[in-house]
């Protein structure tokens, strides 16, 4: 187990490596181009090469790549080439945020689908149609249309909860809560549809293996079977989808948070690549790469606990 742990350890670091110095170069590329940007279009050839020297982005592309990796371990990874606010001290500010809304998103998915899954295997009829519903539902509505629609049924017309801002747990838990209702609420109708499915498939051939007949011969109940047994075998596959999730809640908070006027990293990314503010959005990059390798990590943790086969002598 240690072994897998440290492996995939090393993998996540070097994934971020690579995607890190892509991204990199993909971004500060054209010094001249990110230079005349910073000063507007008014800015003379003068006044644009100057800044880019200011900026350090005359310097050999390497050069810059590994001066930036140098301060991100040690947490600075730059500042704000508009503001000049450092990219630590925004992402601490919003990244809260976000990783409020997405852990909610991925409970509340882990909690429903399980639910749904497992009861649609066993039984079938209408929570099996539900599901499939859920399924086409969440797939061909986007996320941001059924966000309005969550607004101006709950919000506009029955006002229950507020249509757009943020209240810090610290400040109002309840008020915390009912902010991010409709927002997780408007994430979970896709996420739940991925997820429920696949534990609906996982149950469903969990049951028909021999080793559930066997145990069925042997007078052990239903109950039994299902949360000892069968749900170990069929969790792993889940796990993998909520982990593949990740990924989809985080292109949906970009769009999530604009609609709900959300001050999270989803925001910060849109505002910034529109000003072009590339070292914000590098800060961005970089959070919400690190979040899907921790997430993709502790699903490996999990699915190797509870399934010994998958793990890495």
């Amino acid at each position: 187990m240690f072994r897998t742990l440290l492996l995939n350890l090393v993998r996540a670091v070097g994934v971020l490596l690579v995607v890190s110095f892509a991204t990199y170069c993909l971004m500060f590329s054209d010094g001249i181009g990110i230079a005349r940007a910073v000063l507007g279009p008014t800015a003379t050839d003068t006044q644009v090469a100057a800044r880019a020297a200011e900026l350090g982005l005359t310097r050999p592309l390497y050069e810059q790549y590994f001066s930036w990796l140098a301060g991100a371990v040690r947490g600075d990874l730059g500042s704000s080439f508009l503001t000049g606010q450092p990219v630590t001290d925004a992402m601490a500010n919003r990244a809260p945020v976000t990783l409020s809304l997405i852990i909610l998103t991925i409970i509340l998915t882990a909690v429903i689908s399980v639910i749904l899954g497992v009861t649609a295997a066993l039984y079938g009829g209408w929570v099996d149609k539900l599901v499939q519903f859920i399924a086409v539902l969440g797939a061909a509505v986007p996320g941001f249309i059924i966000a309005i629609a969550l607004i101006f049924a709950f919000a506009i017309s029955i006002p229950l909860y507020p249509a757009t801002g943020y209240i810090r747990i610290t400040d109002d838990p309840q008020g915390w809560l009912w902010s991010l209702t409709l927002p997780v609420t408007a994430l979970l109708i896709g996420t739940i549809a991925n997820a429920a499915s696949q534990f609906r498939g996982s149950v469903s051939d969990a049951l028909s293996q021999d080793y559930v007949r066997t145990l069925r011969s042997r007078g052990i109940s239903e109950r039994a079977i299902v949360f000892r047994h069968v749900l170990r075998n069929a969790a792993g596959p889940g796990l993998i989808v909520l982990s593949l999730t990740t990924l989809g809640l985080l292109g949906g908070a970009l769009f999530i948070e604009s609609v709900f006027a959300l001050p999270g990293v989803g925001q910060l990314a849109n505002l910034s690549a529109q000003a072009g503010d590339v070292p914000m959005v590098m800060g961005t990059v970089i959070f919400a790469m690190i979040l899907i390798l921790v997430v993709n990590f502790l699903a490996d943790l999990f699915v190797g606990i509870l399934n010994p086969k998958s793990r890495i002598k």
